[in-house]
């Protein structure tokens, strides 16, 4: 199973967005969505921003991961 997991750009240098998911960042390809700007929220998987997503939804998937998490242990486990 694959998942994407939003995160929020906080900078773009060339074809690469440097991307905060809570309290840690990571670079990805934006190969995909060539247009991103700081601000923007996406999914992310295998170290490309796949998705742009809206605000309220990126906040809303977050929210049930954790609840998920609290119900049992860490998202993506098996």
């Amino acid at each position: 199973m694959c998942l994407a997991i939003p995160g929020q750009v906080v900078s773009i240098e060339g074809r690469t967005a440097r991307v905060a998911f809570g309290g840690i960042a990571r670079d990805l390809a934006t190969d995909l969505l060539p247009d991103l700007a700081p601000g923007d929220w996406v999914l992310a998987h295998a170290g490309f921003a796949i998705q742009r997503l809206e605000e309220d939804d990126a906040v809303e998937t977050l929210r049930l991961f954790a609840e998920i998490e609290s119900l049992g242990g860490p998202v993506g486990s098996e």
